[in-house]
């Protein structure tokens, strides 16, 4: 016999589309409550999404000494953070029908601010990094205030 072994973002992401059989093993494993918790419920900070994905989060001190940047740094922590809150979910961006979305910010005299969510139609390179969007409207606009500060220090 084979043992599967599978983290909560990905189970979060299965139990969206599994059949009933496959839901019952699901919220065996985890717990029925589990899955009725919202995940935004979940991810608070950079380090919440990597115990969903079960990575440990990178070391930034180590990471700039080592020549990295700090928008390559903040850009690893929110593909981090998109992953968790996407669950399974991938782009694909041969499917022009399937929506994907982006927060999108300004910068005013209030400062480097969330403005509002928008979709991404074929070309992810215009926006940001194809792996930076979001599967709901409702993610991309948590994903740009949660974690607003870390956006700022990638885009600016």
């Amino acid at each position: 016999m084979r043992t599967l072994q599978i983290g909560k973002s990905k189970a979060r992401g299965i139990y969206e589309i599994a059949p009933y059989g496959l839901k019952t093993m699901l919220e065996d494993a985890f717990g029925k409550d589990f899955f009725s918790v919202d995940v935004t419920d979940c991810i608070k900070t950079y380090e919440d999404a990597c115990e969903e994905l079960d990575i440990t989060p990178i070391d930034e001190s180590v990471m700039l000494s080592n020549g990295f940047t700090k928008d390559e740094i903040a850009y690893r922590k929110i593909k981090t953070i998109a992953e968790a809150l996407n669950g399974c979910w991938k782009p694909d961006w041969s499917n022009v029908k399937q929506k994907k979305l982006v927060p999108w910010f300004r910068s005013d005299s209030s400062g480097f601010v969330f403005d509002e969510s928008i979709f991404v139609l074929l070309d992810a390179t215009t926006i940001y990094g194809g792996d930076l969007c979001f599967k709901r409207e409702d993610l991309a606009d948590y994903a740009g205030k949660q974690f607003v500060e870390i956006y700022k220090e990638f885009i600016i």
